[in-house]
């Protein structure tokens, strides 16, 4: 009897646990987008070609998860579908094992990882270059756009050195000193109202040469080199901006494009509040930005495909929300979510790459080699 009492006991103690395992289920997020797209069907050029331009295109937060979550919002089809080569990047940095962007960003900016908060400079503060600045000393044109606002860490990480991301002031300074033929993303109040110094960097950028635009008619109305501000701060969310990221892309392609000749042009292009809604646990805006991207990623494909002599290559610099894919329908292009947390993980995120070597694309690699992987087609 105190055997069978004993046992009793137990599954009781089991039914409880299991219920209670029950009850704590992270509870789905659903969603079904009501933008979706045709995507756009390129080869890519033979892969012994020339590499003249470079187009690296950065999904801020955007991993494996959040990919095969917009897969199914565009019922079962992306721009990304065309890149015939896929790699995967480890993305720890030199202080942490999870990433921030300042320190993700600057290993693929410049192929040296970095401690957390860094922006384009080594643990110990020494300024380090990026394949923008290789590329300006080589004689090619140069170009950044962002969803962001310029003082965010990624755009900083290609154009800027500080000890810390957070250093607004001295990291916008920078820009005016960076030499970028084509500056496009928000942030106009951190180039003037929002500084302690008192400094006007869009005039003292002005002064130096650089052709102001702070709306989408003068930014298709201006000519090198740009500095386009088209927001006070982040670029209007995706729902509400319409085709101006786009655009932006767009016009920096055709300005640097036409100017650079046979000589070239590389660009890095952020879509960072991929990143911003997933810290939001938000996959209705974190969706809307990421498929931003993939329709952004079509032009520029289709425009490569027509140039023959263009690499793209497509990553992020870490992965955002711990999210998983738990229930959807791929005929209705509806997805249900749960996310883990409001942060970044540690989990291995996809480098996709198409066009004139884009063959070497392979493996798994440290993020910091994939960067010098890219920088070394700038010749």
């Amino acid at each position: 009897m105190r055997k069978l009492s004993l046992l009793a006991v137990l599954c009781t103690l089991l039914l409880a646990v299991s219920c209670k395992e029950k009850q704590t289920e992270p509870q789905l997020q659903y969603y079904t987008s009501g933008n979706t797209y045709e995507t756009v069907s390129v080869i890519s050029p033979a892969p012994d070609a020339d590499v003249r331009n470079i187009i690296f295109m950065i999904g801020d937060g955007m991993g494996l998860e959040q990919v095969s979550c917009a897969w199914v919002l565009n019922h079962g089809k992306l721009n990304l579908d065309n890149m015939p080569v896929v790699g995967l990047s480890r993305t720890y940095s030199a202080s942490d094992l999870i990433t921030d962007s300042a320190a993700g960003g600057t290993a693929l900016a410049v192929g040296e990882k970095t401690a957390n908060g860094h922006v384009g400079c080594t643990p110990d503060n020494e300024p380090l270059y990026s394949m923008l600045d290789k590329a300006q000393k080589l004689g090619k044109k140069t170009g950044v756009v962002t969803t962001c606002h310029l003082a965010d860490a990624t755009p900083a990480d290609f154009c800027c050195h500080d000890e810390s991301r957070y250093h607004y002031d001295a990291v916008i300074a920078d820009y005016a000193e960076c030499g970028v033929d084509y500056i496009a993303g928000g942030g106009r109040d951190y180039f003037g109202p929002k500084r302690e110094d008192g400094r006007d960097i869009v005039a003292e950028m002005k002064a130096s040469g650089y052709n102001y635009a702070a709306s989408e008619d003068e930014l298709l109305a201006t000519s090198l080199p740009v500095l386009g501000l088209m927001a006070d701060d982040n670029l209007p969310v995706a729902a509400q901006r319409g085709d101006l990221f786009r655009t932006m892309v767009a016009r920096g392609i055709a300005l640097l494009s036409e100017a650079s000749g046979h000589s070239g042009f590389v660009m890095m292009i952020e879509g960072s509040c991929i990143d911003d809604w997933l810290h939001e646990n938000r996959i209705d805006m974190a969706m809307e930005e990421l498929l931003d991207f993939d329709r952004t990623l079509g032009d520029v494909l289709q425009w490569a495909a027509a140039d023959g002599h263009t690499l793209v290559v497509v990553t992020a610099d870490h992965a955002t929300g711990a999210l998983t894919l738990q229930d959807g329908d791929l005929a209705e292009g509806r997805i249900g979510v749960a996310f883990g947390n409001q942060s970044h993980n540690g989990i291995t995120v996809p480098v996709y790459a198409w066009g004139p070597g884009c063959c070497r694309f392979t493996g798994i690699r440290e993020n910091a080699e994939w960067g010098r992987l890219i920088s070394s087609f700038i010749k």
